[in-house]
């Protein structure tokens, strides 16, 4: 009869004493999350993903940023394979599909032309110190890409607006002629900037005799030489003389005047910097 009573207190028991072996034998939750983490770490998919994991009462969440879909499926299996998980909560990120962030947003920094780059252009139209007046404009194209660090910031074509700044025929029988070019504008993508150069400056005196001035910090003795025989449209693919922008190199007309052709090629020199928005722009 005593032994009827205590039966239910043995099955209790051995109830809670089983309970307690299964509770000892489960994994704790810092060694699962230790362990998936580990092991995420070391795999191939998974080896570069920026992860945090937490376990609670095996239930096992991840959080982070993962590099791609596969990553993604390979760590959510790492998680469900290790002993003591009973439940895998995945809130990672695929890289490109995060939040872009302010830094993300900034636009690209713009491309700056410093003082000195060289634009060498094609001139337009007949110009000269007979021909042409104080102020007037004239038209140009730049005659090759404009390369900054590598890369095209201004492409071959570009429209360039220019002005004359002084133009005086020679006299018949003294006097000097003289003709001052600048650029004033450039058009990149169907946008005008405007820009300052080194005036281009050439005298004629006397019987045919040039001389070269310099305005603006351009060195005497280099130029680009245009146009010397013949003339008319094609005659002005020159050749540099010297090193930079100082004067114009022209033809003299049988009146000793000076004359640049149509698509004489010209070097001129910024004077200041010029600022685009960024490459393509």
């Amino acid at each position: 009869m005593r032994l009827k009573k205590l039966i239910p207190s043995i099955v209790l028991l051995t109830t809670l004493l089983g309970l307690s072996l299964g509770c000892s034998k489960r994994p704790r939750d810092s060694a699962i999350a230790k362990n998936i983490q580990t092991k995420a770490a070391s795999a191939i998919e998974t080896k570069d993903s920026d992860i945090r994991v937490i376990a609670q009462h095996g239930r096992v969440k991840i959080t982070g940023v993962v590099k791609n879909a596969a990553a993604q499926q390979k760590l959510e299996e790492i998680a469900r394979e290790e002993p003591g998980t009973t439940a895998v909560d995945d809130q990672t990120t695929i890289a490109s599909r995060r939040p872009v962030d302010n830094a993300e947003r900034l636009e690209p920094q713009p491309v700056v032309l410093p003082e000195g780059t060289a634009l060498i252009v094609r001139i337009g139209q007949v110009l000269g110190s007979k021909k042409s007046k104080t102020g007037d404009s004239f038209i140009a194209t730049l005659a090759q890409d404009l390369n900054i660090d590598g890369r095209t910031a201004i492409r071959r074509g570009s429209a360039i607006d220019g002005k004359v700044l002084n133009a005086k025929a020679k006299g018949r029988f003294k006097g000097q002629g003289e003709l001052s070019l600048t650029l004033t504008s450039i058009t990149v993508n169907a946008k005008p900037y405007s820009i300052q150069t080194d005036p281009l400056d050439s005298t004629v005196k006397g019987k045919g005799k040039r001389t070269a001035g310099t305005t603006g910090g351009g060195a005497a003795g280099g130029a680009l030489i245009g146009g010397i025989a013949g003339g008319g449209k094609g005659a002005g693919i020159g050749a540099v003389i010297g090193g930079s922008a100082g004067f114009i190199g022209g033809m003299i007309t049988g009146n000793n005047q000076i004359e640049i052709p149509i698509e004489t090629v010209l070097t001129f020199q910024l004077s200041s910097p010029l600022t685009l928005p960024k490459y393509g722009e």
